[in-house]
């Protein structure tokens, strides 16, 4: 009987450790579209339903004190790493959406959509600006 309900605790643990994968929430690696070398991980954690993220870590050692020079709000001339990039972003079925993502390449603010992919080791990143998008994959990297 002992072993049955180990067994069970196991499986249960196991099914919601997958569950829990399946969410936007982490720490994600982040590509150059261009080159497709990493790039920045970026950090997304929930605060009561609704997502935000910040820039942890730049890879590039050149650009370790790069500020939003291109930034046109209050996070004009800010230093990148620590960076909110990602706000308002709520859980719509197995996507979010409803927020926005900002690319402090170029300054601009798209609204966003965030769906994992891969059962939950990748995230699809989709930023909207009008009727344009542009879609990029980030990898888990916890």
């Amino acid at each position: 009987m002992r072993q049955a309900l180990a067994v069970a605790i196991l499986l249960c643990g196991a099914a919601t450790a997958a569950l829990a994968q399946n969410t936007p929430v982490g720490v994600w690696k982040t590509f150059d579209e261009d080159s497709k070398q990493e790039k920045s991980l970026v950090r997304i954690v929930d605060s009561g339903g609704v997502l935000s993220g910040k820039i942890d870590k730049i890879f590039d050692a050149a650009k370790q004190d790069a500020i939003c020079d291109k930034c046109s709000d209050e996070r004009k001339g800010k230093p990148i790493i620590g960076l909110p990039i990602i706000d308002g972003m709520k859980q719509e079925g197995d996507v979010w959406e409803g927020g926005h993502i900002l690319d402090p390449n170029n300054g601009k603010v798209y609204k966003a959509r965030f769906k994992p992919i891969e059962d939950g080791k990748k995230l699809e990143v989709r930023g909207y600006l009008g009727p344009f998008f542009r879609t990029q994959i980030w990898t888990r990297a916890e």
